[in-house]
């Protein structure tokens, strides 16, 4: 099944930020995975305190590598979302295209947060390409993607391989279109095997990266204390890699992640998926990264609510000689593939951890 575009023929805490900017290192992993991954229990009782719970929910979003690349300031009526630049990803990410995207999940978080607490969030583009969300209140509506934030997760592991439902898809498809940006929905087996060629190609041509492989070792957080005191990074458990002392998982990392490892681990990965989503940009700038970015959360909110897991598999749109092959090989001409996302229903995986907000505003 194909939606969207014909694609070519099949055959082809309130400790101030220095004093805590991490999980208080006395939390187990259960712990603090129940702090983090929750809807609010009280009400915020002034301005300030709303906007910080706001803030709370965007940091749930999806981001690259987990480095939660990004800051938030608070004023009066406006909330401004910015990039960090310390938690770049220069090696899978050169261009800053994942930043931005992140920084697109996390404004669409924070916009379905605060329409369920009864502020419209207006976005606009400052020319410091920073995020401004100017509050206005409104009448709450608590849809079904803002209930959704706190169980949303990328889900690495196998799916069950089942189809979805063409309502399933139809919704699915609503929740992303929009602003500039296009979704591609491939339900049929040869257009994902097609895909799977790519994502190979890509994976290759990273695990031979050694300043890939270093960048992304350095987000990973073999157990749980490493997990837990970091806040941040891929935690070993939600791969389904079993945790391990810094040294041992350090060892570990540099034996097991081989181009043909990694060839099998997507092979079973897509084939058991129910589809892939590829989300496009009409125009290859950060206006629109931030858009796409906003597209893949409702896009993974919506299937969040419908009990359906998503997964990225980016490499055909992060290696840069690769991504026009894979741009021609969709017919999508000037425009850019931003995003590639597995889904399918499967099991929920252990939860990567979040910095406090106190560690996030400026």
């Amino acid at each position: 099944m194909l939606h969207r575009r014909q694609l070519i023929q099949t055959s082809a805490a309130v400790s101030s930020p220095a004093k805590r900017s991490r999980p208080s290192a006395d939390l187990s992993y259960e712990q603090a995975v129940s702090q983090i991954w929750r809807h609010s229990t009280l009400s915020p009782t002034d301005e300030t305190a709303l906007q910080r719970e706001l803030v709370r929910y965007a940091t749930l979003a999806a981001s690259s590598h987990n480095t939660q690349c990004w800051k938030f300031k608070l004023e009066e009526g406006l909330i401004s979302i910015l990039p960090d630049w310390e938690r770049r990803t220069p090696a899978v990410d050169p261009d800053d295209h994942h930043l931005y995207v992140s920084l697109g999940c996390a404004a669409e978080n924070l916009l379905q947060a605060a329409q369920a607490n009864g502020r419209q969030g207006l976005i606009e583009l400052a020319a410091d390409t920073s995020i401004q969300i100017h509050l206005e209140p409104t009448r709450a509506i608590t849809s079904p993607l803002f209930k959704a934030i706190p169980q949303r997760q990328s889900t690495r592991a196998n799916y069950d391989g089942q189809p979805l439902k063409n309502e399933e898809l139809k919704l699915l498809e609503q929740a992303a279109i929009g602003n500039g940006i296009e979704l591609l929905l491939l339900t049929e087996k040869p257009m994902m095997e097609q895909v799977l060629e790519f994502v190979i190609e890509g994976s290759n041509a990273q695990t031979r990266d050694p300043e890939f492989v270093q960048e992304l070792k350095s987000w990973i957080r073999f157990n749980d204390k490493e997990a837990v005191r970091q806040g941040d990074g891929l935690f070993a458990r939600c791969t389904g890699s079993p945790t391990a002392p810094h040294w041992l998982g350090s060892l570990l990392f540099d034996r097991l992640l081989t181009p043909k490892a990694e060839a099998q681990k997507y092979t079973h990965q897509i084939r058991s998926s129910a589809g892939i989503a590829i989300f496009v940009s009409e125009a290859n700038q950060p206006s629109h990264w931030i858009a796409a970015g906003q597209a893949y959360q409702r896009f993974a909110l919506q299937a969040t609510a419908l009990g359906i897991r998503t997964a990225f598999l980016n490499q055909p749109v992060e290696v840069a000689a690769l991504r026009p092959q894979f741009a021609n090989h969709l017919n999508l001409g000037q425009c850019r593939p931003d995003l590639v996302v597995r889904f399918g229903r499967g099991p929920e995986m252990p939860r990567s951890l979040r910095r406090p907000v106190t560690a996030v505003l400026v």
